[in-house]
């Protein structure tokens, strides 16, 4: 091999390096949880949320419509529409260890495609709506926004971490 060659080689082990060295400092800010209390992190995404039709939900109504129990989890924060014809509705939870992450998000897509069956055919802006809805897991925390301003939510809960 001669020697511009093996310089070449060099330089591209560098950049490779480098490549991977960032990719991972990426993943673990992208997953990472949060130092903050729940309390911190409902307080920043209740301040963003549109309560004209939105309200603060009890542990029964968050056990009916996804079918998890709160006290399973370290804590819950649930609001949704009053309304029988709005798919609206902002979940925040702090699950007590990894191994709850799965069957959270897998009840939550279930509710989803549930709720994407009960207004086909009648309320395609609801369908919309839950077809846009925006979920995030970052640590311990699952989020999740169905809402005309899903994105909006969204930022404020990642903003809060």
């Amino acid at each position: 091999m001669t020697r511009e060659g093996i310089k070449k080689a060099g330089i591209i082990k560098y950049i490779v390096s480098v490549l991977i060295v960032a990719f991972i400092v990426v993943l673990m800010l992208y997953t990472s949880g949060s130092s903050k209390s729940f309390d911190e992190i409902k307080k920043a995404v209740v301040l963003a949320l549109d309560k004209s039709n939105l309200q603060e939900r009890d542990t029964a109504s968050f056990k009916r419509d996804t079918g998890l129990n709160a006290a399973d989890y370290a804590a819950v924060m649930y609001y949704a529409s009053d309304s029988n014809i709005s798919a609206e509705e902002v979940l925040l939870i702090e699950v007590k260890s990894k191994g709850q992450i799965q069957e959270v998000t897998q009840a939550v897509e279930a509710r989803i495609a549930s709720r994407i069956n009960d207004f086909d055919g009648y309320a395609p802006e609801e369908v919309k709506l839950l077809e846009d809805a925006k979920m995030s897991v970052r640590g311990e925390y699952i989020f999740l926004a169905v809402a005309p301003k899903a994105e909006e939510y969204l930022s404020a809960f990642r903003n809060s971490l």
